[in-house]
This record gives structure tokens, sequence and C-alpha cells, in this order.
């Protein structure tokens, strides 16, 4: 019985535990051009952008474009958001709004 319990409150302590250490992307440079149009776009096309996300220090709209700057290959230079809307880019938009927490 005593091992049960201690299975038990160990299992309570991961649960509890894994929304403190979900994965952050890098920092995405303030003044680049991409994560700006991402923003601009996002922010006009859908609603609740402004809203906290689970990342700290980021709403929705920034941790969703953070998300989709670090997941496109260095060498995509095209909008960010209109990949992600795209049939290409639709795997990607789930990973990112999972993120961000915006659904």
């Amino acid at each position: 019985m005593k091992r049960l319990l201690t299975v038990a409150a160990s299992l309570c302590l991961v649960a509890f535990a894994a929304p403190v250490f979900a994965q952050e992307y890098n920092k995405v440079p303030a003044d680049d051009p991409q994560y700006k149009q991402c923003l601009v776009r996002v922010n006009k096309l859908y609603e609740g952008g402004d809203e906290k996300s689970p990342i700290r220090g980021q709403n929705k709209a920034e941790a969703y474009c953070a998300c989709l700057w670090n997941e496109t290959p260095d060498d995509f230079k095209g909008n960010l958001s209109k990949f992600a809307d795209s049939d290409k880019g639709k795997k990607l938009d789930k990973v990112c709004t999972k993120y961000s927490n915006w659904e």
C-alpha cells in the first residue's frame, strides 16, 4: 500500500510539473521582418492574439509566430502566416496553434 501511494504521488507530481517544462523556442529577434509580418497578419485575421499564452512573456500571437519562425527551415523567405494557412503548412499550423494555446 505504501508503495502504491508513493507511485501515485510521483505521478501527480509529474502531471502537475509537466506544463512548467513545456518546450520553448529560441527567442526571435524583435526586428526580424518575417516575425513582425506574421504578428501583423495574424492579429488582423484572428481574434485573441493579445491573450496570455502558456509561454512566459508572450501573448498568443507572439508564441504562435515564434513557433512558426523556429519551425520553418532557415532558408524560408516567405510569409510565415500565409504558409501556415496553406495546404503544405497545415501540420505546422496545428503544432503552433497548440504551442500558443490559440484554439
